[in-house]
């Protein structure tokens, strides 16, 4: 549906939705201006560990989380920001990702897969998870999942 005169009619994307992709679109003209791959690698966590940095502290503490688990279950993935969201990649293409329920005022996080990932189990199978706390149990189905996932 497109915009009318009225600020307050819909225009096919929620502000958050637009916020994301002009996020992304400066991630995408940010990484184009880096240079070596290991520097570029090196900015890419280190943006990932700031957006972490960022986030309301239950959001935070399981990003962090996230990200320990990810790295130490899939070290040759790749961190880096994604719509403004925590992920990780593999030969470039983002295989998965950290959802903060603040990102789109969701009353959950989500951790989820793109189609890359290695999760195919028949004709339907999970690519995305809701998650409102992290337990070890939890924690090891996720590197579990990431380890399947990357191969």
């Amino acid at each position: 549906m497109a915009a009318t005169s009225d600020s307050a009619s819909y225009d096919g994307f929620t502000k958050e939705e637009r916020d994301a992709m002009k996020e992304h679109a400066r991630e995408l003209k940010a990484a184009s201006r880096r240079a070596g791959k290991a520097e570029k690698a090196a900015e890419e966590e280190a943006a990932v560990v700031a957006k972490i940095a960022e986030m309301a502290p239950e959001d935070r503490v399981m990003a962090e989380r996230l990200h320990a688990v990810v790295k130490a279950a899939a070290p040759h993935l790749a961190p880096k920001l994604w719509y403004g969201m925590p992920a990780y990649a593999k030969d470039g293409k983002v295989l998965c990702f950290f959802q903060s329920a603040e990102k789109f005022k969701s009353r959950y996080a989500t951790f989820g897969f793109n189609d890359v990932a290695r999760l195919d189990d028949g004709a339907m199978w999970p690519v995305a998870y809701a998650l409102t706390e992290l337990s070890e149990q939890d924690e090891a189905r996720i590197a579990e999942l990431v380890k399947r996932a990357a191969g």
